[in-house]
């Protein structure tokens, strides 16, 4: 027994690589992302197959139906600290296999309900528990593999999502007229106990620096606070400090009146990624950058779950069979397949600031949600679902990713932004279908549903172009020309630095220079 659980611990055990692999097991954990969006957010957004048989069954009203999803979206995100903070103390592995546990839990146990009531707590509470805790460790550790690939990799693996919609919808929708949706929720339940094994493959990653290196292939750093030198290596640079980082270190060194010599980083340092020794760091609140953005996240998300909610029953009210209403669903996840992939490559280009890509494509989400409230055929519900679909697949494979960069919190702080991030985003989430539903009772119109979605995505996106002004600090004051070369200046004088190092941080700190 001791012997198989030895192999078993050297077979899933650390990764060690000299550098950001940007590849190697770094695969196998994209494999196991694309399978785990699957089972998470594909299930979520195709629930509502089951909508009008809840409505039926139970006798309830859309919105005290709607709940259900609205419970599990707003547990699944607002416990993502506390999925930080167990990954951060037990390792992405076992948070992972325990969550899928407690999917398949949840999802069985929904079957066997005789209430809605009971509904709110097997799929809000223990499946929701178990999204945030599969979801978010195996984003964060994705991350980590990658530095240059990082944009296209995440958004190729994201695409699990959509393939489960486009498959997920047509296929259930046949296995309930057969078994029941009763008997088809125990199918899925089984099905997502897959999520345990992905969970297995979630190796952490350690850097090892090369052990044998030439008097001229030496890096030397300057001497940083400990924070720093030990979260530098999950940087997109595979562990060379930025520019950016090397001017922070430098201004808090000069602060403190204290001039370190040069260190050269010992050859036999072993440094496993972790963003920090805290188990939750809620210092990213002190961000108006992050503040903003996450403000975007909260309105933003009252767009992202009630269309795929609502849009089969608007379908089947334009006098669509209902069978056939199923491939909207599944019209929006081929067209969120093209959109996951077209904004990998986009993004990887790198002709355009990443965070103003986003923004583009949130403004145009909001104008197709309003066209939902317009179309009364079919055909143009067809082409609002293709438009959405490719919308949203951009949207929801880089607004999480986009943490990452420094127009926002940077790569260090991400695993520590992201919990705090989707924890503010479950307030929408919990608030989006039941107002969808509201409104549909009110109205007794399906496409009212999407009003609210528009207002909220329009709001997202007016904060998210308030982002980079926040991080730049245009907001809140007014530049003083020559501080920042006044700085450089200043460190100059205090710590023997290359020429080369000052030229560099002279043109990062005044871009006009470039010119």
């Amino acid at each position: 027994m001791a012997q198989w659980i030895f192999r078993l611990k050297g077979c899933l055990g650390s990764k060690v690589y000299s550098e950001v692999p940007d590849g190697g097991w770094g695969w196998i954990v994209a494999v196991a992302f694309f399978l785990v969006e699957m089972f998470t957010y594909g299930v979520i957004k195709s629930f509502g197959i089951f909508l009008k048989d809840l409505m039926s069954d139970f006798e309830e009203s859309n919105s005290r139906v709607s709940w259900i999803i609205s419970i599990c979206v707003f547990v699944m995100t607002f416990t993502a600290p506390l999925s930080s903070v167990l990954s951060n103390r037990f390792g992405f592995q076992p948070v992972v296999m325990f969550g899928g546990f407690l999917i398949s839990l949840g999802t069985i146990s929904t079957a066997f309900t005789s209430s809605i009531n009971q509904m709110y707590l097997t799929i809000g509470v223990v499946t929701g528990l178990g999204y945030c805790l599969t979801f978010l460790p195996t984003v964060t550790i994705l991350s980590q593999y990658f530095s240059r690939r990082r944009s296209v990799v995440t958004a190729m693996a994201s695409t699990g999502e959509s393939f489960a919609i486009f498959a997920f919808a047509p296929a259930f929708t046949a296995l309930k007229n057969c078994i029941g949706w009763r008997y088809t929720l125990v199918m899925i339940g089984t099905l997502q106990g897959i999520i345990i094994v992905c969970g297995a493959l979630l190796r952490p990653i350690v850097i090892k620096p090369k052990t044998s290196q030439t008097r001229t292939e030496q890096k030397t750093t300057y001497s940083l606070p400990e924070e720093q030198l030990r979260s530098s290596v999950s940087s997109g640079d595979s562990g060379v400090q930025s520019l950016d980082e090397l001017e922070q270190g430098l201004k808090s060194v000069r602060d403190k009146g204290e001039a370190e010599p040069l260190q050269v980083l010992p050859k036999k340092q072993e440094t496993k990624i972790q963003s920090t020794n805290k188990l939750l760091d809620l210092t990213v609140l002190k961000e108006g950058s992050f503040l903003c953005y996450s403000a975007f996240g909260l309105f933003a998300t009252l767009g992202f779950f009630a269309p795929q909610l609502y849009v089969v029953e608007l379908s089947a009210s334009m006098g669509t069979e209902r069978d056939k209403a199923a491939y909207m669903l599944s019209t929006m996840a081929i067209a969120e397949i093209f959109g996951r992939l077209s904004i990998g490559w986009v993004l990887s280009w790198g002709r355009i600031r990443k965070i103003f890509v986003l923004l583009g494509c949130v403004s145009l989400m909001c104008l197709v949600l309003v066209l939902f409230t317009m179309i009364h055929d079919f055909w143009g519900l067809a082409v609002c679902c293709v438009l959405y679909g490719f919308l949203l697949g951009n949207i929801a494979s880089t607004h999480i990713p986009m943490l990452a960069e420094d127009d926002v919190v940077g790569i260090k702080r991400l695993p520590l932004a992201v919990g705090v991030y989707v924890c503010i985003q479950s307030f929408a989430g919990l608030a989006g279908p039941p107002l969808g539903g509201v409104l549909v009772d009110i109205t007794q119109n399906y496409s009212s549903a999407f009003y609210s979605c528009a207002v909220g995505m329009g709001l997202g996106a007016v904060f998210l172009g308030l982002v980079r002004p926040a991080k730049t600090g245009q907001l809140c004051m007014r530049r003083v020309d020559g501080q920042n070369s006044s700085a450089v200046e200043q460190v100059s004088k205090d710590q023997d630095i290359p020429e080369e190092i000052l030229k560099e941080l002279d043109i990062l700190t005044n871009p006009e220079i470039k010119s």
